[in-house]
């Protein structure tokens, strides 16, 4: 099978394309990325020249790009993971997370339809629901309340990858997940950010009182359920992913610290960030029961397996940090488009 897989340099995308090459052999890759600033294409230098695995560099907003694409590697089914993915980002320049997210999506959709393939999974967030009051977890039922142009942005893509479903019949999948974490995780985000500055002594930045609660899956779980939910869900549906590892984000980064042998004192709180959701937890029952999918990582191994990986490649993490990852394609291609 060939597989159209969007977004794959980014932190889950590179994951996904090597867990595929690891566990699906009969399958071939080709990953389309834009490699905008969290597209790192050194992610997958231990891939390059793989005979089951083809990079693209390209926009899924370039219909005709996409389109044959499609057509010219004869591409059965698309994992649709490509979008502008920060809260705080989105807040600043919220017109790019429309042009990719929404647009980018109708036309990866439309190309596909026209392309009539198989499969077509939208990978999605749980923070498409809003915010959770201290009980409670979110369902595939749970009503949309977007808080962020990112989360808005999101949700207006599920909306119209199952409208494709519904009005014409595509075979559309939707599914929606936790807060990841583990390898390859850009430095900006919650815990390779405080991993990254502990390792140096730098101030750990926490948002409010830093009780804000996220439920964590580890990436590799979380790739095992994009691919049982690409061949066993049903068309038109939506599937929650999730570990159920609730945690404040204090605790993760006092656990952070501890794990590092870093004193507390490096914890510094900071004003709270606009529509900062309270509460996101995931009741991902639908997809243990229907897609026979569940998490194999306990939060406390899965911190504990980051924050050394972090802490053994300090050399990939400090390129991504001054900018210089952003140069490693054409090092390794030349500025070929």
């Amino acid at each position: 099978m060939n597989v159209l897989l969007t977004g794959g340099a980014g932190f889950i995308g590179s994951n996904l394309v090597r867990w595929l090459l690891a566990n699906r052999p009969e399958w071939r890759v080709v990953n389309l990325d834009k490699l905008t600033y969290a597209g790192n294409a050194e992610n997958l230098a231990d891939v390059v020249g793989h005979p089951r695995y083809r990079f693209v560099r390209g926009d899924v907003a370039n219909g005709e790009l996409v389109a044959d694409l499609l057509a010219t590697e004869r591409i059965d089914a698309v994992m649709h993971l490509a979008a502008e993915s920060h809260v705080d980002r989105s807040i600043l320049t919220p017109a790019v997370f429309v042009e990719t997210n929404v647009v980018g999506t109708q036309m990866l959709l439309e190309a596909a339809r026209a392309r009539g393939v198989a499969r077509f999974l939208h990978v999605s967030t749980d923070e498409v629901y809003g915010s959770l009051g201290p009980t409670g977890y979110f369902t595939e039922e749970t009503p949309l309340d977007p808080s962020s142009p990112y989360s808005a942005s999101k949700a207006g893509s599920d909306l119209l990858a199952l409208a494709y479903a519904h009005t014409f019949g595509m075979p559309v999948v939707v599914t929606r997940c936790s807060n990841n974490y583990g390898r390859y995780q850009f430095p900006e985000k919650l815990i390779p950010l405080m991993i990254a500055n502990a390792i140096r002594d730098l101030p750990l930045p926490v948002y409010g009182d830093g009780r804000n609660v996220r439920d964590w899956i580890h990436v590799e779980d979380h790739c095992a359920g994009l691919v049982a939910a690409l061949e066993r869900g049903k068309a038109g549906e939506v599937y929650n992913f999730g570990a159920s590892s609730e945690r404040e984000n204090i605790r993760i980064v006092e656990g952070v610290l501890d794990a590092l042998g870093k004193p507390r004192s490096l914890i510094t709180y900071v004003k709270d960030r606009p529509g900062h959701d309270r509460r996101y937890a995931i009741d991902a029952a639908k997809a243990r029961r229907e897609l026979g999918w569940a998490p194999r990582w306990t939060f406390e191994d899965g911190l504990a397996d980051t924050v050394t990986w972090y802490r053994e490649h300090r050399d990939w993490w400090e390129r991504v940090i001054s900018g210089e990852y952003l140069r490693y394609y054409e090092k390794q291609y030349g500025d070929r488009r």
